[in-house]
C-alpha cells in the first residue's frame, strides 16, 4: 500500500493548484503527494490552446497574480489572459454608477479573464512536468472510500487496472460541488435556492471591449459582461445573466437574433451593439454550504465546500484563498514535524478561514437581494450607494482592494 503525506482528490483548478502551490518545497520537505483525477489526464508535454468561441472563462483577482507566480504558472497563463483594466457598475434606469480604474489603484489590472481550460491545461501541465518522487498523478481512477485510520486515511480507488489501495496523513477533497464522495461520506450541508438560473455565454460586440468589465443591475437580474479574447477578428465577452425561473423559458425559447435583442434592451449600449452569441447554458442557482469543512485526516475545499452566487463574481477566487492557506498550514505542520491530519490543526484553518468565507458570501448574497428588490427606498438608496462610492476615492480604492482580493495577508508558500 502506497504512503503519501497528502492525497487530493480532483484535479480540477483548485486541487491542482494546492499541489501547484505546495511543490516549490515538496522537495525540502520530504513531502509525497497524490493527485488523483477522475477523468484521464491529456498527454504530457507543454500546454496547447485550442481556441473555441463557445469556452467558459473565469474572472481571476489581482491577487491571484502575485500567488500563480509564486507557483511558477503565471507567465505561462499570460499567453491567453485578458486583463480588466476598468470595472463599471451600474443600475438600469437609476443615476447611480461606479467606476473603478487599475491606473486609479496603482495596480497593472484589476484582474483577468482566463478561459477554464487554459487554466486547467496550464496547472495540469505544470504538475506534469514535476511529477516524481515528490508527485504522483493517478487518473483516470475514482475514490470511492475512505477508512479512518490513527495516522490518517485508507483511500479506496477504483481504476481500469482493478481497485488499488493507498494511504496518507491528510486527505483533501476538491472534487467539485456534486461530490459524490461527500455524500458517501455523510458531510450533510446547507442549501439556499436562490430561485433563479445563471445564462452563460459567450457573445461578440460591434468594437474593441477595452478591456473594460460590467456589472449591471436590471429588472431581470444581474449582467456581467467580461473583456475576453478576441477569436478569428470578432470581440468576444463573457456573458452571466441572472434570470428569475419564472423568465428562463420565455429567454430559452428566444432565437439568437430576439436573444441579442432583449440582451441589448436590458444591457444597454455603453459597451457597443451585441452582434453575435455562442451557446448558451442554464445552471439553477445555490448558495451551498457543507457543515463539515474537516475532519481528523480530511479536508473539504473549493466548491465541495461551500459555492455561492456568481453576481461578484468571487467564487474561485475565494476557493483559491483557502488553497493558499491550507498549503501555508501543510507547510509549516510539515516543517515543525507535526502531524498533518491533527484535528487541532485542521480546526484552526477552518476558523482562520471562516471570517473571509463568511464575508464574501454575506457580501455576494447581500448585493443580490439589494439589486433585486422593487421597494422604492431601497432602489433609492442603491443609487445614492453607487453614486456616493463613484466621488469617493478612499471607498473606491477599499472597495477595489477587496474586489482585487489585496485586503488579505499576504501567502508565504515556503
Amino acid at each position: 500500500m502506497q504512503q503519501y503525506d497528502l492525497i487530493i482528490i480532483g484535479g480540477g483548478m483548485v486541487g491542482a493548484s494546492l499541489a501547484a502551490a505546495l511543490l516549490p518545497t515538496a522537495r525540502d520537505l520530504g513531502l509525497k503527494m497524490a493527485l488523483i483525477e477522475a477523468q484521464p489526464l491529456p498527454t504530457a508535454g507543454a500546454p496547447v490552446f485550442t481556441p473555441s468561441y463557445d469556452a467558459r472563462s473565469t474572472a481571476l483577482a489581482q491577487g491571484v497574480r502575485t500567488l500563480y507566480r509564486r507557483m511558477g504558472v503565471w507567465s505561462a497563463l499570460t499567453e491567453h489572459l485578458t486583463s480588466i483594466n476598468s470595472i463599471h457598475v451600474s443600475d438600469r434606469g437609476r443615476f447611480g454608477t461606479t467606476r473603478l480604474q487599475a491606473e486609479d489603484e496603482g495596480v497593472p489590472a484589476l484582474g483577468y479573464v482566463v478561459e477554464n481550460h487554459w487554466l486547467g491545461r496550464v496547472l495540469i501541465s505544470h504538475l506534469q512536468q514535476h511529477a516524481g518522487e515528490q508527485l504522483t498523478l493517478i487518473s483516470a481512477a475514482e475514490v470511492d472510500r475512505l477508512v479512518p485510520e490513527a495516522a490518517g486515511n485508507r483511500v479506496r480507488l477504483q481504476t481500469a487496472q482493478g481497485e488499488q489501495w493507498l494511504r496518507a496523513e491528510l486527505v483533501v477533497m476538491a472534487d467539485g460541488g456534486r461530490s459524490e464522495l461527500r455524500q458517501r461520506l455523510g458531510i450533510h450541508y446547507h442549501e439556499q435556492a436562490y430561485d433563479q438560473h445563471a445564462l452563460v455565454a459567450n457573445v461578440s460586440l460591434d468594437r474593441p471591449h477595452g478591456h473594460i468589465a460590467y456589472e449591471r443591475f436590471t429588472e431581470s437580474g444581474p449582467l456581467a459582461l467580461l473583456p475576453g479574447e478576441s477569436l478569428d477578428g470578432r470581440t468576444r465577452c463573457g456573458l452571466v445573466w441572472t434570470l428569475a425561473d419564472t423568465l428562463l423559458d420565455e429567454i430559452q425559447a428566444l432565437d439568437d437574433q430576439a436573444f441579442l435583442a432583449r440582451l441589448q434592451d436590458a444591457f444597454g449600449y455603453r459597451a457597443g451593439r451585441f452582434t453575435a452569441v455562442g451557446e448558451r447554458h442554464y445552471y439553477p442557482l445555490k448558495l451551498i454550504r457543507a457543515e463539515e469543512q474537516v475532519r481528523t485526516g480530511l479536508v473539504v475545499l473549493g466548491n465541495a465546500a461551500h459555492a455561492l452566487h456568481p453576481i461578484a463574481g468571487q467564487g474561485y477566487n475565494l476557493a483559491l484563498r483557502g488553497v493558499v492557506a491550507l498549503a501555508d498550514l501543510i507547510i509549516a505542520r510539515k516543517r515543525e514535524g507535526l502531524p498533518l491530519g491533527a484535528l487541532e490543526g485542521l480546526s484552526a484553518f477552518v476558523e482562520q478561514r471562516r471570517l473571509d468565507q463568511q464575508r464574501t458570501i454575506l457580501f455576494s448574497d447581500r448585493t443580490l437581494k439589494l439589486f433585486a428588490s422593487d421597494n422604492p427606498l431601497l432602489r433609492l438608496g442603491r443609487g445614492l450607494g453607487l453614486q456616493l462610492l463613484d466621488s469617493c476615492p478612499a471607498g473606491k480604492t477599499l472597495f477595489a482592494r477587496s474586489a482585487m482580493g489585496l485586503d488579505q495577508p499576504a501567502a508565504r508558500l515556503r
